[in-house]
Formats: C-alpha cells, structure tokens, sequence
C-alpha cells in the first residue's frame, strides 16, 4: 500500500564472550574487564568459524575488554562491521564485581528489581539491552546480526523477545551453547 512503509524482522544470534580466566576461577566479572584464558582464545576462533559462513550483516560486542578480544579473535581483518557498545555490558555488581561465582547464582534473583550495592539491577540491563534492540531494528530491518556480551544480556534477550519471566531465568543455571537464534519481530519496539 502507498504510504506503509513494511518493516522487516531482524535475525539475531547471540553469542557469549570467549571463556575468561575468571569464569576458570569461579569469579563474577561484572564491570571488570576480565581477559580470556587459552582455553578462550580457542573458544573464540571456534565462533569465528562457526559464524563466519552466517551472513552476518553487523556484529554488536559489548565494549568490555573479553568480549572485544573475542570478537577481535573470531574475526580478524573482517569486513564486517564491527559496533562496540555499553548498552551489551554485564550486569554491573557494583561493589560486588569479581565477587566469587556461588555468591552471584545465590543472590542474583532478589537483584531483579533492586540493584546490586553500588550497581544495577536486571531489570536495567532489560532496559539497555531493549534500547539497543530499538536501534538494531531500525538500522538492520531484514539483515542478520550478531551480538557478542555476557550471561545477563541473554537473559534479557529471552525475557524480551520470548516472553520469559526475569525470576525464572535468574533462577536457571546457565548452560552454554553454541550461540542463541533470535528474531526481532516485524514493528518491534
């Protein structure tokens, strides 16, 4: 119809950061940079094989330093474009970054709504990670793109764009896998 302007879903495929000499010592990273053990760096060039075939129209990455190096290690001298972005941070603990693993999987449910001593809540990461979507929309309508971030990032791309409930997936372990598929329905906001 003249006047309508069709707006096109977005294909996205999430994927965590490479595995931290932090995550091989049972630290919640947080904020902190953290960096990839040898074991990550692996791991990171395994996600460049296993997407450079993707047609991959844009790669969003987190703007701390283990997800940068992941994607610097996954795509070297890609020509892809390549958009650092803080609104794909980890949940900020506040006073609580590097606090050990056991203690964020205990406490991180009762931080849906209330923020971390000095950080933020889940409920602001939801918030950053829809503002950032709002934008991908706009700018990929029909493209395929691929987000590199952290643990909390998925969890507000399965709250936001399959409807799961915040305390539900605070409460599951995380399992990871080869990359998350998501699509960003047609008029999305």
């Amino acid at each position: 119809m003249p006047g309508y302007a069709r707006v096109v879903p977005v294909r996205l495929v999430y994927e965590t950061h490479a595995i931290t000499t932090d995550n091989e010592a049972g630290i919640a990273t947080g904020w902190l940079p953290g960096r990839l053990s040898a074991a990550g760096r692996v791991t990171a060039a395994e996600l460049g094989e296993r997407r450079r075939s993707d047609d991959i129209d844009a790669i969003y990455v987190s703007d701390l330093a283990r997800a940068r190096e992941t994607v610097d290690l996954a795509f070297p001298h890609t020509a892809i474009p390549v958009v650092i972005d803080a609104r794909l941070r980890e949940c900020n603990y506040g006073e609580l970054n590097g606090m050990p693993r056991g203690r964020l999987d205990a406490e991180r449910a009762s931080h849906i709504g209330d923020p971390w001593p000095g950080g933020e809540s889940y409920r602001d990461v939801v918030r950053r990670t829809r503002s950032l979507l709002t934008e991908v929309a706009e700018r990929h309508a029909g493209g395929r793109v691929l987000l590199v971030a952290h643990s909390a990032n998925r969890v507000a791309l399965d709250h936001l764009l399959r409807g799961r409930d915040l305390e539900t997936l605070l409460d599951e372990p995380f399992e990871w896998q080869p990359g998350w598929e998501y699509e960003l329905p047609e008029g999305w906001r």
